[in-house]
Order: structure tokens, then sequence, then C-alpha cells
């Protein structure tokens, strides 16, 4: 059994000798900055002063129990359960890969304060099938979240997560020798011949003040012998798409963030117009959206990644996958979108802009 002490050791080696750190930080491809970008900072501050949009729904969206459906096979063996956010379980050629664990109430360092979910999970995770691997892409409180952990401690899993992260996970009772940390194009086996491989992504890390850069962030493909998925975790739009489809392409399934994104933080997040550039560079595949419908982290509508992107798939020949939370579809049986959401939009009572500036509680730098 692997001491805390070694396991430390090695990580920081790891770390240190990773291509993308450099003067004690983690970096992305292109020189692009993980803060508010220049000549935004007006834009920003006219958002959150003077803007009354729908950023949180009249009522909680309409979610499926997915256990009966975890109890069968997936018939094509591709299947995937968007959970809320960017959390899902992908059943991939007889393997069960949990993305991106959030079970919390807020994507905080407080448990008093910051963003609220929203939208409740549609399953707890006791009722869980039995999990092949957990795989984190990077440390923010949406992707990484603590009460989350510590139940997924207690199963016996393995968990996956980009260099540096593995230090949160041991601190909160993983065993260090189910802890697997990846630098970008590293690849490791997964039961049943899936292959889970960490990708670029372009954002950043840090869960407070001051670890801002000091662990990775990375998306993840992941193939078996018949398929394969792509999971972009936090990003904005980056050449290393194009790279990633050479290399780990074709895709099956991809899933994009397309939520929590302001024009001032454009080279760190998608948002739908960015996310269907980023498909067309990955190659195609279905596309199945993530990083919407859960929490308040952003200055948009709640509904209005998922609006816009039904705007521009049909314009882009994209076949979208966008279920329920909750329910558990096969990419090849999906053949078009209900806009479910909607029925909740159409409770809300519209609000006219405010003549004046309204009251609001700011939001950090961007954590997601």
């Amino acid at each position: 059994m692997a001491s805390s002490k070694h396991s430390s050791e090695l990580r920081t080696e790891r770390v240190q000798a990773s291509a993308q750190f450099a003067d004690g930080k983690f970096g992305n491809s292109a020189n692009v900055s993980s803060g508010i970008k220049r000549g935004h900072g007006w834009s920003m501050a006219r958002e959150m002063i003077c803007r009354n949009v729908r950023r949180v729904p009249a009522a909680p969206m309409p979610s499926v129990d997915p256990r009966d459906a975890w109890l069968r096979t997936p018939e094509s063996e591709l299947r995937a359960t968007w959970l809320g956010h960017s959390t899902l379980l992908i059943e991939i050629d007889g393997s069960r890969i949990l993305l991106d664990p959030v079970w919390g109430d807020r994507a905080s360092p407080l448990t008093w304060a910051g963003p609220k979910r929203f939208q409740p999970v549609p399953v707890a995770i006791r009722d869980l099938p039995k999990l092949d691997a957990v795989v984190i892409s990077h440390d923010h409180y949406d992707h990484l979240d603590y009460p989350s952990i510590l139940e997924l401690a207690k199963l016996d899993v393995p968990f996956y997560t980009s260099l540096g992260v593995g230090a949160h996970l041991e601190a909160w009772g993983v065993p260090p020798e189910r802890i697997t940390e990846l630098d970008w194009w590293e690849s490791v086996d997964l039961p049943n011949g899936v292959q889970l491989t960490a990708a670029p992504s372009q954002h950043f890390s840090g869960r407070g003040m001051l670890d801002r850069n000091r662990t990775l962030w990375s998306s993840f493909a992941m193939r078996g012998p018949d398929h394969a998925v792509f999971f972009s975790g936090d990003t904005g739009l980056t050449d290393d798409y194009k790279l990633i489809a050479d290399r780990l392409g074709p895709f099956d399934l991809v899933m994009l963030e397309i939520g929590a994104y302001f024009e001032a933080w454009g080279d760190i997040h998608l948002g739908p117009d960015g996310a269907v550039e980023a498909h067309r560079l990955l190659g195609g595949g279905a596309f199945l959206p993530v990083h919407w419908g859960t929490f308040n982290l952003a200055f948009h509508a709640w509904d209005q990644p998922a609006e816009r992107l039904l705007e521009l798939a049909p314009k882009n020949n994209i076949r979208l996958v966008m279920p329920k939370l909750g329910a558990a579809v096969e990419p090849t049986h999906v053949e078009s979108v209900n806009p479910w959401w909607r029925k909740i939009a159409a409770l809300e009572v519209p609000t006219p802009e405010p003549t004046e500036p309204a009251t609001f509680q700011p939001l950090p730098d961007p954590i997601d």
C-alpha cells in the first residue's frame, strides 16, 4: 500500500516533469488568459449591475429516474445518462464510467454562500450501479465536489484525474492506490478493453486565491473495442481539438460544455457557438451538451445555451442528443430533440429591463 508521503513525492515529481508545467504553474497550449479578457471589464460590470435576465428557472426541470434503465444492458453497448451540469454516467462496451461527479448543493468553498444548485440530481450516489471508474477533469468546485468525493471514496472504484488533482482526493479519503493522475496524451486501460486518455483543454484551475493553475485541467477520450466518446471538461475553443481528432478520433459521441460562458471569458469557455466549432474540429459524432441547467454561474438566461444550440445544430448538420436529466439514452436510438425544458420556461413571467441598476450578488472570477 502506497504511503501518503510516497504518493505526494511521486505526484510532485510528475507535475514538475510535465511539458505543461513551467515556472511553478500549468499553462495552456495557446497563450490565453484565464481571467477577464482585456477590454471587457465594463461589459462584465454592466451585465452584473443592469441586466435582469432569467438566470434561474421558475421550478425544477423534469427529470427521469434512471435505475430501471441501468438494470438493462444497452443494446448498442453505448449509453449516456446526464445527471446535471457536467456529471454523466457513460456505459461503453461493458464499462461504466462516472464523469465529474457533483452532488453537492453549492459550487463553492462555502456551505452557506456561492452558486446554489437549482436542479436536483435525479438519483443518489448510493443508487448508482457498480462503477469501473470515476473521472475528474479538473479541480473547480463544479467539477470536483467535496461531499460527492466523500461518498464515492467509500466505494471500491478507482479514480482517474489530471496531474496534481489527486492530492485533493487523497486528503478527502481516497486511498492513493486507487488514484491515477494523467498528463495530456497519457492513457490507461480500464476494464473490458476501454482505454482512457487525457487530452488537452483550454482552461485553468484552482480552488482558492493561492493555488491558481497548480493542478492540470484535461479533456478525456474513452475508446473501447467498438465505440469511442469524448468529454471536454471545461475549455475554450482551441486548435488542439483538431489534433485530438487526428490522434484519438473518430468519436461516436462528443460531450461538450455549452453553458456558464460570457464574452469576457471567451478563451476559457466554449458557449454554444464555440461548441459547434469544436464539434466540427473533432470530426463530428452525436453531440450531447453539458455544463448547463444546474447552477447559476454566468450572466445568460438559464436556458439560453440550449436554445442557441438548438438553433445552430440544423445549420451545421449536427445530430443532437439532449435527454432529460436522468434519461439513459443510446445515441444511435435518438432521432430528434424534444425541447423538454420549455415546459419550465413557459411558467416564467417576463420581467422588464430595469430602469435603474438592480441589486446583485457579484460573482467571483469564473470558478468553472
